[in-house]
């Protein structure tokens, strides 16, 4: 429940829902709770048996399913969200506005969000997940509220079931407007899981609208609404995936292609580039060349998106994102979803642990911390707590990088993460440096990614290594060698005798053109570690299958530096 949540995140030991001792090994700066707008307060409905529940055939279904507790029951929370996706849930149980519970539930939400709220040690967010699935399609979206309880409980979360709610996005951003103008109040969104939406998330037509071209109204209103984009979380990363960008040896990271949400459709090879961040970003370019603005100029953020109230982002402390895949002897080898004909889509292994969200703000409270958000100076990690900045600009010069108040130098000279590159002469240099994770790994490489059109509007990407451990010298092709792997299945565990604690460059783009649009952010590259299935494998003396993941390399991703070219 969500008081639960709250002080697992805070750093309380609390007994997960399988019984187990859970804790934080640190404890999280701020926190938010999305709960899912559509059917809010229908799942404790139908699990207590609540009168109207029991008058529907479905809710009697599902409430003795769920009940049944186990096995059972996950396959019945997975059966419910696929009929939820294709339509077929009964009304009785998707509770909308005007439902006594629903607006019970949002109540709780925020008295929750209101009694944990800390300032300066343990901020709070009053939020929710818009759950717009459209035929299985994900397209859900985090709406995150600046405001405390005297704005926000003058409305409820709004939903994607007509004709109360809507799946259009369009839709949900003329929502946000009304509470804004209605409540004087801030609110943004955050998209996420593009890698299920089959082609949707960043589409260059309205699906909406029988695939009509985009205007400069929905550009203009997604980039108002949406500054953010989660990367990276329990259900897959997304910045790239390795079709898209063939040259990026670090492109295949825990990768899930199999189709959309529930499994209803098979991903197709032309749904990949509208599904990730570097392939959205760039289509943000050419959108921009065509209508004079970019639908998707979005930060990096990271989440779990856990359904268990628990949110630990650490492989050696993974709690799974369902009850059934807490830790057992026997989570690995679940089958999670099959398509319509019953073969394999998706294997429990293949769950990540959760990211998280990183802000540069002034001081540990929703005010700074939402306005952090809302001007993107954020990245986003797979779980580590690395330190990274990124600042663009024309003077840096290399021994910026090795300033102890590198963030002043950062801040006078140029820009920051998420922001626009102003116009100047010549070639832009970028200041970026990383710390390491201090419970953590120590760091292989930092890349900087750059994404451009070229003068036949071409989308084109290249990823530069800017600064590396070890003392390696790059081949003849450019190429950085491998940083080896110190990893020790048995125990299991690694060394911090390869990488280094703190990397850090001032790196001038070798191949600028100003009459090209591009985009620019930092990837920061761990050495090698432990997946949760090696520990799992340790702790459950269990044997994993062959083609189970047991070594990762976690990450950072900053949000984006553009560039516009100057027009005539």
């Amino acid at each position: 429940m969500p008081r639960d949540a709250y002080r697992f995140a805070r750093g309380d030991q609390v007994t997960s829902n399988t019984g187990q001792p859970v804790k934080l090994a640190r404890p999280l700066d701020f926190f938010m709770i999305t709960d899912h707008s559509d059917a809010m307060g229908a799942i404790t409905d139908i699990i207590g048996g609540a009168p109207n529940i029991m008058a529907d055939e479905q809710g009697r279904y599902f409430n003795e399913k769920f009940n049944a507790g186990g096995e059972t029951a996950m396959r019945a929370a997975q059966e419910l969200v696929a009929a939820f996706a294709q339509g077929n849930v009964s009304p009785a149980l998707n509770y909308q506005p005007g439902n006594p519970a629903y607006a019970r539930v949002w109540d709780d939400i925020i008295a929750a969000a209101e009694e944990f709220n800390d300032p300066g040690h343990f901020t709070t967010f009053i939020a929710y997940e818009w759950t717009s699935l459209v035929k299985g399609n994900n397209l859900h979206r985090n709406v995150i509220f600046r405001d405390g309880p005297e704005r926000t409980r003058q409305i409820v979360p709004y939903t994607t079931t007509p004709p109360v709610g809507s799946p259009n996005p369009r839709d949900l951003w003329a929502w946000m407007e009304n509470y804004e103008e209605q409540t004087g109040g801030n609110v943004l969104a955050i998209p996420h899981n593009g890698n299920l939406s089959n082609g949707w998330m960043f589409s260059q037509k309205d699906d909406f609208a029988e695939g009509a071209p985009l205007d400069a109204a929905y550009a203009e209103a997604r980039q108002k609404w949406e500054p953010l984009y989660e990367a990276t979380q329990i259900k897959g990363d997304g910045e790239t995936h390795p079709m898209l960008s063939p040259d990026d040896e670090f492109a295949d990271f825990e990768t899930w292609d199999y189709g959309n949400l529930d499994a209803s459709e098979l991903k197709t090879h032309e749904m990949l580039p509208a599904e990730y961040v570097r392939s959205g970003l760039q289509h943000g370019l050419s959108m921009e060349a065509e209508l004079g603005v970019n639908a998707f100029k979005f930060g990096l953020v990271g989440a779990s998106d856990t359904h268990t109230g628990l949110t630990p982002p650490d492989n050696d402390n993974f709690f799974g994102k369902f009850t059934a895949y807490e830790p057992s002897s026997h989570r690995a080898e679940h089958v999670s979803k099959t398509f319509a004909n019953g073969s394999v889509a998706l294997m429990s292994h293949q769950y990540i642990t959760g990211g998280l969200t990183a802000v540069w703000a002034e001081s540990n409270t929703r005010g700074a911390i939402w306005d952090g958000m809302k001007r993107r100076e954020t990245y986003a990690t797979t779980g580590p707590r690395m330190r990274v900045r990124f600042f663009g600009g024309r003077s840096f010069e290399a021994a910026d990088a090795l300033r102890r108040d590198l963030a002043l130098v950062g801040y006078s000279k140029g820009v920051t993460m998420g922001a626009d590159l102003p116009a100047g002469e010549g070639a832009p240099s970028f200041l970026v440096y990383a710390l390491r994770d201090p419970m953590g790994a120590n760091l292989d490489r930092i890349q900087i990614v750059k994404g451009w059109l070229n003068e036949t509007g071409e989308q084109l990407e290249k990823i530069y290594d800017v600064a590396w451990s070890d003392d390696r010298v790059p081949d003849a092709d450019g190429n950085l060698p491998p940083v080896g792997n110190t990893v020790d299945l048995m125990i299991p565990a690694w060394t911090n005798t390869i990488g280094a604690s703190e990397l850090g460059a001032v790196w001038e783009d070798p191949d600028w053109d100003p009459s090209q649009g591009a985009f620019y952010y930092a990837r920061v590259i761990e050495i090698p570690t432990p997946r949760w299935t090696a520990y799992d494998a340790v702790k459950f003396n269990v044997e994993m299958d062959d083609d189970v993941k047991m070594i990762s390399q976690e990450r950072a991703y900053s949000s984006p530096i553009w560039y516009t070219p100057q027009k005539d």
